[in-house]
């Protein structure tokens, strides 16, 4: 029998004993499977039980993991990473008038979070105003309702723009909300130079999954590098796009493609710049990422380490940025919103737990936790504060934080690593084939496939192959109720007297010829952000702004795809 001597098991004539693999493979071929055991990852990723050193032979550690900071970043972009410096914790907040959502966004400085995030709500989303017909019954419902520059002034009273760091997430009207959060910030005595924080701004992926556009995608393009231009010269501190996998993977995509469409809807935005005559290291550092983490723990820190691994290869070799930090992906997480269930909502607690666990192992610079009961409503103030709760827990109490990268040279993770890279690395060449991101969209590539993922994983629950705990196994009779926040259509009514107001009481003729001015530019080549700026301070609508330029650039219709 083997004993411990000075701590490794010896055997008799003194040598360590060895594994016998064959004697494993018997034993596990004969073990009963237990339901729910996979052997694939959500993502239909083909896993092996077990993983051993043969998984990570040819791997070389200095060019494909190296050290955290170091190129390939695989590893982490901050040398000491969470040592020296948290994650953001960064709630995204928004529902009913610009003053509720202040009181909400008080609240949760007041409770510790250290970053805000802004929610719009639908009509905002779309280019309307409050007031206008098809606004009517969501105004307020699912965001912030946000029409006028006198609405994104009263979101921010009371809250210093020149000390704190805001994300929007908006898309094809982001340059009307940028440009009314630097004039309330005008506003305040705090100049654009100042300003820090994230636009969501990303349009392609509006086109791929999310569905809220207005301009097809090339005028829409076009918008968006005149921002990068712009921020790059005059708002040097705001990250310009969020590049968005979130909700390519809430549409249903597997891991892998969340990984691939988001990173190619990157390099997209990069040639589109390069084209407009931007040198990449003059706006590449302020681009940024936004992911989901679901519940396939380590599919998920497997997707994050490969994110960065890819994006630092492309951009240093393929389009020859000489600056580190245009190498350097950074991103923010919010945990899936689409592994909620709307039965035993509580459960929503621990998935949520796990999901924020995976994205500060796999390195993510700021973190929204959802709270249990945003299935079924827009969250109250007792679930946003266990959802906080939850971040400061995993921050300072959990000791995830005291090592970096501690799944770093794991058999499994890195394997998982490599096959996500390569994965992402095949659709990269499907998308060339295809001419490139807009043609793939344009010929509906990203679209089925993501809708062929999403059936996949239906199919799988309602045959009882993946497991959904309180949805089709542990199934309680009688739900409990949980108190949700309600929207009440007083406040629609208040909201559409203000944006009325709001109207009546500026100069209509410095509007007309602030919107003159813009239509003008639109059909040249001129950067349209500064012409966003003027009909702001001028008081034109975000409405008035949208539909400014649809005579233009036209009104996107999705074809239909078989």
């Amino acid at each position: 029998m083997a004993k411990l001597i000075g701590g490794k098991p010896k055997s008799k004539n003194g040598e360590a004993p060895k594994g016998d693999r064959a004697l494993w493979e018997a034993q596990f071929e004969s073990a009963a499977k237990l339901p729910g055991a996979n052997d694939r990852t959500i993502s239909d990723h083909p896993l092996k039980p077990m993983y051993a050193p043969e998984d990570v032979q040819g791997v070389d550690y200095a060019t494909e993991v190296g050290y955290p900071g170091q190129y390939p970043y695989t590893r982490g972009i901050h040398p000491t990473m969470y040592r020296s410096r948290l994650w953001t914790m960064r709630q995204f907040a928004g529902f009913g008038t610009a003053m509720q959502t202040n009181e909400r966004y008080k609240f949760l400085l007041s409770q510790g979070q250290t970053g805000l995030s802004v929610a719009f709500d639908m009509p905002a989303l779309m280019g309307y105003d409050s007031d206008h017909p098809r606004a009517l019954g969501e105004v307020g419902k699912c965001g912030v309702a946000i029409a006028t520059l006198a609405d994104m002034q009263d979101l921010f009273a009371g809250i210093d723009l020149g000390k704190i760091t805001t994300s929007m997430t908006i898309n094809c009207t982001a340059p009307v909300a940028l440009a009314m959060y630097i004039a309330t910030a005008e506003s305040q005595g705090v100049s654009q130079e100042k300003l820090g924080g994230t636009l969501q701004n990303d349009m392609l992926k509006e086109y791929i999954a999310q569905k809220e556009w207005i301009y097809p995608p090339e005028p829409s393009m076009r918008i968006i590098t005149d921002m990068i231009a712009y921020c790059s010269k005059n708002v040097p501190k705001w990250n310009t796009i969020s590049i968005s996998g979130y909700h390519i993977r809430e549409a249903g995509s597997t891991a892998a493609q969340e990984l691939a469409f988001t990173l190619a809807d990157g390099f997209a935005y990069v040639e589109a710049a390069v084209k407009a005559g931007q040198d990449v290291d003059e706006f590449a550092p302020r681009l940024s990422f936004f992911f989901n983490s679901h519940s396939d723990f380590f599919e998920e820190i497997a997707k994050f380490r490969a994110a960065r691994r890819i994006w630092a290869r492309h951009m240093r070799d393929r389009y020859h940025a000489k600056n580190p930090r245009s190498w350097t992906l950074r991103f923010h997480t919010q945990t899936a919103g689409c592994s909620a269930t709307a039965q035993q909502p509580e459960n929503n607690i621990m998935r949520t737990a796990f999901q924020a666990m995976a994205a500060v192992l796999g390195g993510t610079q700021s973190l929204h936790t959802n709270s249990l009961d945003e299935v079924l409503a827009l969250p109250t103030e007792k679930n946003v504060q266990i959802a906080l709760r939850t971040q400061q827990v995993l921050a300072y109490e959990t000791g995830v934080t005291n090592v970096i990268d501690p799944l770093g040279g794991s058999y499994f993770v890195e394997k998982l690593t490599n096959e996500m890279e390569e994965a992402a690395e095949d659709y990269f060449k499907r998308i060339d084939e295809l001419g490139g991101v807009i043609p793939a969209i344009h010929a509906g590539f990203f679209q089925k496939e993501i809708a062929d993922a999403s059936y996949r994983y239906q199919r799988e629950i309602e045959n009882g192959e993946r497991i959904i705990v309180g949805v089709n196994e542990f199934i309680v009779e009688e739900e409990q109720q949980i108190a949700l926040l309600k929207i009440d259509r007083e406040m629609e009514l208040e909201q559409c007297r203000r944006v009325k107001e709001f109207r009546a009481s500026r100069d209509g003729g410095a509007v007309e010829s602030a919107i003159a001015a813009f239509k003008r530019a639109a059909e040249t080549d001129e950067n349209l952000m500064p012409h966003y700026l003027d009909c702001v301070r001028k008081k034109a609508t975000l409405g008035e702004i949208s539909e400014a330029l649809v005579p233009i650039f036209g009104r996107y219709r999705e074809p239909a795809f078989i």
